[in-house]
């Protein structure tokens, strides 16, 4: 992990973001990049107008300095922190800002329980989990600590998690983390019986691990819903983050579908990772 992305809106929560990205920083020896993106329509940045163009470099320059004093913590010391100014247009965007610079991971902050609002102008954490090829960790609280002993990874077993999951390894290997894999069981036309959901998670941990190694880490929630279960299944075992493989735009893979992902994201007062199918 060489380059962390921090969306910046100077509220309180992008802070416990941008304090979560400094830790993971220091531990992996990166580099911040904190993004804000100024909303500012084509035509007042384009008009020739003299008087247009003095307050567009004015309110660059407002920015500019919010970003100095909110970039003045002591927790940054010793990390490489890089301000980025955009003028957002269409929320694809961000991703545009990942690719540009080899980014790794987005960490984001998040109102949690009461529901995503905006984190910055003009997008929410939602649409940023829908949008980004790269991992997004979601931030909830100001986090102590960033080694994350617990995880739950969320998946059906489908095949086409097997490059998450590999994704995810990645990072939890370096973080020296527990690693709990959780299939939930659902009722009606979703149910499946053991020998079903056995049988899938071990030609799943064949295909990505070459071992049955984790088939002792794989845990069961029987559930009305794939986010009840998650949450419930997480407090259980008492972990620090929930891990989820989303599909972005199309949601999540099999009885993921819709905006289960999402939902995780917007209701689970633990930090959430997701990582694109």
């Amino acid at each position: 992990m060489k380059k962390i992305i921090v969306p910046i809106d100077f509220s309180e929560h992008s802070e416990y973001a941008l304090l979560a990205a400094a830790k993971l920083a220091k531990k992996n020896g990166a580099e911040v990049l904190a993004l804000h993106m100024l909303e500012m329509s084509d035509v007042f940045l384009t008009k020739t107008d003299s008087e247009q163009q003095q307050k567009a470099i004015f309110f660059l320059k407002l920015v500019e300095q919010k970003f100095e004093t909110f970039l003045d913590k002591p927790y940054l010391k010793d990390v490489k922190v890089t301000p980025i100014i955009k003028h957002f247009k269409v929320f694809s965007e961000l991703n545009d800002v990942a690719k540009e610079n080899n980014a790794d991971l987005i960490v984001m902050g998040s109102h949690g329980a009461s529901g995503v609002k905006e984190f910055f102008v003009g997008s929410n954490t939602e649409r940023v989990v829908r949008y980004a090829d790269i991992p997004v960790l979601v931030i909830k609280n100001k986090i102590s600590n960033i080694d994350f002993g617990t995880v739950v990874f969320v998946t059906d077993f489908d095949k086409s998690c097997v490059k998450p999951y590999k994704e995810a390894m990645k990072i939890f290997d370096v973080l020296g983390t527990k690693l709990k894999l959780l299939y939930v069981n659902l009722p009606n036309e979703l149910f499946r019986s053991s020998v079903e959901i056995e049988k899938k998670i071990a030609e799943f941990l064949m295909e990505a691990d070459g071992n049955l190694d984790k088939l002792n880490d794989v845990g069961y929630q029987a559930d009305y819903t794939v986010e009840q279960g998650v949450i419930n299944y997480s407090n259980k075992v008492g972990a620090d983050l929930i891990a989820i493989a989303t599909h972005g735009r199309k949601g999540i893979s099999h009885f993921f579908a819709g905006s289960i992902g999402e939902d995780i994201v917007n209701h689970s007062s633990l930090p959430v990772i997701t990582f694109k199918i």
